[in-house]
């Protein structure tokens, strides 16, 4: 025997740690969040397809669509996040994902619809 007895740590999380619930209060805030967003998102979408003035342009038809993708990114994060499933610590994280990957797409969406209004 060699007498080393060190126990190999594992930097892959065990079923207990992927499992564990959430913080009270997190769930919660992420749907807040995420409603305030979308409430914001279909807001700016109806008054940029419906109220701004001037002509549609290519930017400006980039611009909705990447808006529309985002909004539904933000509808998914919401349905994962009233699911059961999200009260569990790893569903938690990608819920999470998923909704700061509509707020990046949302961001680029008026980027481009901040550039085209400047163009026009």
């Amino acid at each position: 025997m060699s007498g080393n007895n060190t126990v190999k740590q594992s930097s892959t999380p065990t079923a207990d740690e992927r499992s564990r619930p959430l913080p009270i209060g997190y769930r919660q805030g992420i749907i807040t969040a995420i409603t305030v967003l979308l409430g914001f998102s279909l807001t700016f979408l109806r008054f940029w397809g419906f109220e701004a003035p001037g002509q549609w342009t290519l930017l400006a038809i980039i611009s909705t669509g990447i808006s529309i993708v985002a909004v539904v990114l933000q509808l998914i994060a919401l349905f994962r996040s009233l699911q059961p499933e999200d009260d569990a610590e790893s569903e938690y994280r990608k819920t999470v994902v998923w909704f700061i990957a509509s707020a990046a797409a949302l961001l680029l969406g008026l980027l481009l619809a901040l550039v085209e209004a400047s163009l026009g």
